[in-house]
């Protein structure tokens, strides 16, 4: 096993004493032993914990197999989805498909992750003369984001291919047993893969929710779960010798409390974008709780040096800063030389855009830590299937470990239910009568 990922927080010294970090081990310890024994709180959201080693052959086989009939029949592929039912497959495509959806094929695009006429209107225009299949995302098929979509959507496709073929080409990934889509998919027999009950939307994706649409975009998921097998060796035990996402998890609390109440995640290739927002979601929604919570923030390099850097190098110094590199793309671009050097740019012929970029991580990190940003890097080998089923796993692992160490549970979100309660009582639904009342006269200075 050949890691993959590696964590540097050298540049940390002058900040976090090495006694500092050593009284953490404690700490670390006693979040480890509450994963793995599970009497922590989430406990009974643990399922994630084991799944790259639980995961049933057949359930993979299965998906790679109904994966490559859709890629034979299908064009494009809509995947119907909010949060963790759409972030972690985004992320994985994003991060190992060519650059522009153009050239991929099939394409991947999704839907239900916001509530949009214009969108769903321009991608039913998208996909009016293409072959489509569609994979619908929710543990309890009730949730309004996507299961608005889902209605517009499965309108379109029984009208063009008629009920019985549409249903041949709708996927459902849901409960195993009991739901709204559940039940649909015993009406109109949809193909269907499970969610476990034991796992999180957030810390889904690499349960079928995630590997479905991802194999339809053409990766191999054995070598993205291979790989999270891998960082469960180098993600565990009570030591930071042993234990990455442990050594990264006290690093960020630490600096929590002292202040740094912000994380922001840097990355340098544009193909890191929503994998970053992904572990927004990861860390937010795991840790925002109880008027505590480091605030994740992501930061594409070197193009919002060009906006948000001046408030990195001489802003409010509440912020740390954990950038994400690649140490090898997969293709090479090198600058070439012009006779005149009317641009001044020829000192650069001959070089790769890859040795430019790195120069250009070198120089961010230390311009920044010389305006008194604490820094680390986060180096990803390549874009490889297996080096992201690492930086996953790292990732959920470190967050898990990290929201015990606030005393939190990780592995609820009671706040998101507070925007949801007053959105169903506002729109009329059955039982919100008295919320509703209470909010109307709130309504009326609101803009809109």
């Amino acid at each position: 096993m050949a890691q993959k990922i590696s964590y540097n927080d050298s540049f940390l010294k002058d900040i976090i004493a090495p006694g500092e970090l050593d009284g953490y081990n404690e700490s670390i310890a006693s979040a480890e032993k509450m994963l793995q024994s599970k009497t922590g709180p989430g406990n009974d959201f643990l399922g994630w914990l084991n799944l790259p080693d639980a995961l049933k052959p057949e359930v993979i086989s299965s998906i790679r197999e109904k994966a490559e009939e859709i890629r034979k029949k299908a064009d494009i592929l809509i995947c119907v989805g909010i949060g963790g039912s759409y972030l972690g497959a985004k992320a994985a495509i994003e991060y190992m498909s060519s650059s522009f959806e153009d050239q991929r094929k099939p394409r991947v695009v999704f839907a239900g992750h916001s509530i949009n006429s214009d969108y769903i209107a321009d991608l039913l225009d998208l996909v009016k003369d293409k072959e489509v299949a569609v994979n619908i995302i929710s543990k309890s098929g009730t949730t309004t984001e996507p299961g608005i979509a889902f209605r517009v959507i499965r309108e379109m496709m029984e009208k063009r291919y008629g009920r019985k073929e549409a249903a041949s080409r709708i996927i459902a990934t849901t409960d195993p047993v009991k739901g709204a889509l559940r039940k649909l998919v015993k009406e109109e027999g949809y193909a269907s893969y499970e969610i476990p009950d034991d796992i999180g939307g957030r810390f889904s994706v690499l349960t079928a929710g995630g590997l479905f649409p991802i194999a339809v975009a053409g990766a191999n998921i054995q070598e993205l779960l291979d790989g999270a097998k891998d960082a469960m060796g180098f993600c565990n035990g009570s030591t930071f010798e042993t234990n990455l996402s442990g050594r990264y998890a006290a690093i960020r609390n630490i600096l929590f409390r002292k202040g740094y109440t912000t994380e922001v995640l840097a990355s340098f290739q544009p193909q890191l974008h929503f994998v970053s927002e992904w572990w927004k979601q990861l860390s937010g929604e795991s840790e925002g709780k109880n008027n505590t919570g480091i605030f994740p923030a992501a930061l594409d390099y070197t193009t919002d040096l060009h906006s948000l850097g001046q408030w990195m190098q001489e802003g409010v110094r509440n912020v740390f800063e954990t950038f994400m590199v690649l140490k090898k793309t997969q293709k090479t671009i090198t600058v070439p030389k012009f006779t005149d050097d009317s641009d001044e740019l020829n000192y650069l012929a001959g070089r790769s855009f890859e040795e430019i970029n790195a120069n250009a991580y070198k120089g961010t990190f230390l311009a920044h830590v010389d305006g008194k940003v604490p820094c680390a890097t986060l180096t990803l080998d390549d874009r490889s299937e297996r080096t992201l089923g690492q930086l996953f796993y790292f990732f959920e692992k470190a967050i898990a470990l990290s929201g015990y160490i606030l005393r939190v549970n990780p592995f609820d979100q009671p706040g998101v239910e507070a925007y949801k309660k007053n959105m169903f009582a506002l729109l009329g639904k059955s039982g919100y009568d008295k919320l509703r009342n209470d909010l109307s006269s709130r309504t009326k200075n609101i803009d809109l």
